[in-house]
């Protein structure tokens, strides 16, 4: 009997010392589980954060190229709207000398027509209240009867492309006088 118990000690032995390396691996195991889970929740991280940035550099880079392409279409339109400006002050002239303007009506209506095309528009002054986002005051004069900064007189048209000031109009405002 004393074989036998010494047999079961043995196993019992065996089994305990299975046990505890199977706990110690089973600790060492979940250790190395939760290490590797925050270095992929930290991975995760990282990546959010990067899409995020490349996001935002993807949108800055967008308007960037849309307000490089704006300003260049802005500059056409305003060389083009200093020669219609000579158009005008052209058939201006011609028509106080009573000579006949209709070729120049014609080239200034294709000119409107196409400033429409690309929703050039002009800013309406005259009567309105002087705004420095849309108009440019050039002179002043006294007038008692008006408001003070009502525009009294458009010198040079300005005009508006896509919800943009691309030129102020250039007016004369008045003051109240001081009688």
């Amino acid at each position: 009997m004393s074989e036998e118990l010494e047999s079961q000690n043995e196993s019992s032995t065996e089994n305990e010392s299975s046990t505890n390396i199977s706990q110690n691996e089973s600790i060492e195991w979940e250790s190395l589980l939760n290490s590797e889970k925050q270095k992929n929740q930290q991975c995760e991280e990282k990546f959010i954060r990067l899409m995020a940035d490349y996001q935002n550099l993807t949108r800055k880079t967008q308007s960037d190229i849309q307000n490089g392409i704006n300003a260049k279409v802005d500059q056409v339109i305003l060389d083009i709207l200093k020669i219609y400006d000579d158009f005008v002050r052209a058939r201006d002239a011609f028509a106080e000398n009573k000579t006949n303007t209709t070729g120049l009506d014609s080239i200034l209506k294709n000119m409107d027509s196409l400033l429409k095309k690309y929703e050039v528009t002009p800013i309406d002054a005259i009567g309105e209240i002087f705004d420095p986002n849309k108009h440019e005051a050039i002179s002043v004069i006294s007038d008692s009867t008006l408001d003070d900064n009502t525009i009294t007189k458009e010198i040079r048209k300005g005009y508006i492309s896509q919800n943009r000031i691309i030129r102020p109009t250039l007016v004369e405002i008045s003051k109240k006088s001081d009688d």
